[in-house]
């Protein structure tokens, strides 16, 4: 796929190959790790590939007919300019070069496909009405530049099932093609399960796993809805194979024997991804072990955080917050970038966040606008699933990791996450770690402040609290604890111009509030008069 981009890029070189684009080799885009070196002819005409391979330790990944030019491989983790100093110096090279990308800029052709945030948010107003804030995405359509999925990519989508006859899943199913050619009624591949093309349903311990819920489809449509073919939505992936893996029923709830049941099937047919946008239930050693041996199998586990509010640290979520190494947990954001107040977080146990909040995709032969961590998830699934398709050699450790050290930071998840922010497609595919986000508070100036309500606090309480940074252009007030009855006890920030900026409830520890134009603000704290918590204190406030 590298191949065919860089070829059909070469049409169009000269329309997007510019001065700036030439002056500096971080201002471009180029396939990590890869370098096109021109060498000596009098040299090449020599030696031998593996001599060839062995002077300019690296590893020739292919050649240009007719000339004297090879395309070379080294570890994407060397600095690309030290490599080609060093190679400068070689006595077989006349010229080396970054492997540039050069890119007709994609974009979906499918109707839907504005009103996918979570894909694409260029300030546009969510399903729900709700405008977003520019860039807060998944930073994708550029990632599409350099891939947009294969159909040798396996996701199993273990979920409600899947409606394999939706016209923009069906091109994008998964086949198991000794049951689609073998005979009706009969296990042919002995695998267990009787006519299993699609996938496998352990609810009934069937082949037919149709969708009869519409929450996996959902899931399904966000990884790897159809692209491009002017059909509905787009997915993460416009081309993949969707393994249906069915354990929760037509009212979304399943067994601990089904999930396992699941699990292990997708396992055993080979699929190396794996999104779950399910959980409940304590610590079950049964379950552990079954995600276990999916990380034996060389799998990635991508998995909701959970739907409570709470933190995974404090109060588990499971399966998300079993400590097995290839399992990444998937935190929810809204349009504006700010953590969904649904969504579970944990500094240490949960990895990542994405977008979970008025997510348009597919359901039962349509199209709907769902919330939640279980949104969240396939955004992530999605990436990991145009990644691998990318680098195909990769493993799944190496796989996570890519992932969460590409991460884009956000404030509202600094603190909340191990990554402090959301997965990033482009960055994710071209190894690189986003810069800095100017406007988040973290990377600014702050003094020491504290403001605190009583712990735990009273009830009808109604107080009013200020907070001065003298001559700052903005300011934004750090919660290192915040613990509200949800909804009914609530802090208001008020910027001096008496606007109201920003409401928090519940959990919020280690966190920053909404970035406040001007040096001060004001913080009024309410509450009702039952359920009181241990409250909140504010320690410092960060400024510019």
């Amino acid at each position: 796929m590298k191949i065919g981009i860089f070829q059909k890029g070469l049409i169009l070189a000269a329309l997007f190959f510019t001065n700036t684009a030439m002056s500096s080799m971080t201002q471009v885009s180029s396939v990590p790790g890869e370098y096109v070196v021109q060498l000596k002819k009098n040299k090449m005409t020599r030696m031998s590939t593996k001599q060839i391979e062995l002077t300019l330790k690296s590893k020739i990944k292919s050649t240009i007919f007719g000339q004297s030019i090879v395309v070379i491989q080294k570890p994407v983790f060397e600095n690309p300019e030290a490599v080609i100093e060093s190679l400068k110096k070689n006595e077989l090279v006349e010229i080396v070069e970054p492997n540039y990308i050069y890119t007709i800029n994609k974009i979906s052709n499918d109707p839907l496909f504005e009103k996918l945030w979570g894909l694409s948010n260029v300030g546009q107003k969510d399903p729900a009405g709700q405008t977003g804030v520019a860039g807060v995405d998944i930073n994708v359509e550029k990632a599409w530049d350099i891939q947009t999925g294969s159909a040798d990519t396996v996701v199993a989508v273990i979920d409600t099932g899947i409606d394999f006859n939706h016209p923009d899943l069906k091109s994008n199913m998964w086949r198991n093609e000794t049951e689609a050619n073998g005979t009706a009624g009969v296990d042919d591949d002995n695998n267990g399960v009787v006519d299993d093309i699609y996938g496998y349903n352990a609810v009934d311990n069937s082949g037919n796993p149709m969708d009869d819920q519409g929450h996996g489809s959902h899931c399904a449509g966000t990884i790897g809805a159809k692209g491009n073919d002017g059909v509905g939505v787009a997915g993460v992936n416009w081309d993949v194979q969707l393994m249906a893996v069915k354990f929760l029923d037509k009212n979304g709830s399943g067994t601990l024997e089904n999930a396992i049941k699941a699990i292990d099937y997708a396992t055993r047919m080979g699929a190396k991804i794996m999104s779950n946008s399910w959980g409940g239930g304590g610590f079950s050693q049964t379950l552990y072990d079954s995600i276990k041996r999916t990380q034996e199998a060389g799998a990635v586990f991508i998995a909701a955080a959970g739907n409570d509010g709470s933190n995974n640290d404090s109060r588990p979520a499971y399966p998300a917050s079993y400590d097995i190494s290839n399992i990444i947990s998937v935190a929810a954001i809204n349009n504006k970038g700010a953590k969904a107040e649904f969504s579970n977080y944990g500094k240490r146990s949960v990895h990542i966040g994405a977008p979970g909040v008025n997510i348009l995709s597919t359901t039962g032969g349509k199209y709907s606008s769902f919330s939640g961590t279980s949104m969240a998830t396939p955004h992530v699934a999605g990436v990991v699933a145009l990644l691998w398709s990318n680098e195909t050699q990769m493993n799944a450790a190496e796989i996570k990791n890519r992932i969460l050290t590409t991460a884009r930071r956000l404030p509202s998840l600094t603190g909340k996450s191990r990554t402090g922010g959301t997965v990033d497609a482009y960055s994710a595919l071209m190894n690189i770690v986003p810069p800095p986000d100017e406007n988040d508070p973290a990377s600014w100036a702050s003094v020491p402040m504290t403001v605190q309500s009583e712990s735990p606090y009273k009830p009808n309480t109604a107080q009013n609290f200020d907070v001065k940074v003298p001559g700052a252009k903005q300011i934004a007030i750090y919660f290192e604890k915040f613990n509200t009855e949800t909804t009914y006890d609530f802090v208001e920030i008020i910027d001096s111009k008496g606007n109201k900026v920003q409401t928090l409830s519940g959990a919020n520890d280690e966190s920053y509030s909404t970035v406040i134009n001007g040096d001060s603000a004001g913080l009024y704290f309410k509450s009702d008069n039952s359920v009181e918590k241990t409250g909140w204190i504010v320690t410092k406030v960060a400024y510019r």
